[in-house]
């Protein structure tokens, strides 16, 4: 009798012990789902940010483009410079401050000290954001450019750019029906998105 009761109490051990390894389980899977899930709402946030700073940078480029061709507006469109600086997406940021960007910003210096009349006007821009690229100290570079305060700088200037144009144009409405306002008032929208969107990640 004793043994029986022996093995009895044996098998309920067993039993319990496999029923707390597989409780145990459950959970282990529950908070591997439960981390998936959030990876994966961050991941697509930050994908979102990634893909926004893509099209803000590209939109400056745009409207700095448009400036220096058949927009030729009087706002302060050397704004444009600074923002595209802290909205660059960073693979093409750390390419042009490496080697490639100091050799062309030491080939557009030789160009505009010796040889002026050959160095465009449209190409004073351009040049202008190589040797901000080039030439900055780390804390713009790498501090102010991944924090909020260059996001707000870049939401300023879109602000600010935004109202320039409308007022430009005399009214929202005048800014989509003249020549050229439909594109560029959406370029100058995008300008938007990008810091908006970051601001609001950086608040949540």
């Amino acid at each position: 009798m004793g043994k029986m009761d022996y093995l009895k109490m044996s098998t309920d051990d067993v039993a319990a012990k496999s029923d707390l390894i597989e409780s145990d389980i459950n959970e282990l899977k529950m908070a591997a789902k439960k981390l998936l899930k959030d990876a994966s709402k961050l991941g697509g946030l930050g994908f979102g940010t990634s893909f926004l700073k893509w099209v803000a940078s590209f939109s400056a480029i745009y409207l700095l483009i448009l400036d220096r061709t058949n927009w030729r507006t009087n706002m302060l469109t050397a704004l444009l410079i600074p923002y595209i600086f802290l909205s660059f997406p960073p693979v093409l940021f750390h390419f042009f401050r490496g080697e490639v960007g100091k050799w062309i910003a030491f080939i557009a210096v030789v160009l505009r000290l010796f040889f002026p009349r050959h160095f465009p006007d449209w190409l004073e821009m351009p040049g202008s954001l190589i040797l901000l690229l080039v030439v900055s100290p780390g804390f713009f570079a790498d501090t102010l450019r991944s924090s909020w305060v260059g996001v707000a700088i870049c939401l300023f200037i879109a602000c600010y750019l935004l109202q320039e144009h409308i007022r430009a144009s005399g009214g929202f409405r005048n800014s989509f029906t003249q020549p050229h306002g439909v594109s560029n008032t959406i370029g100058i929208i995008l300008l938007l998105v990008y810091p908006v969107w970051s601001l609001v990640l950086h608040i949540v």
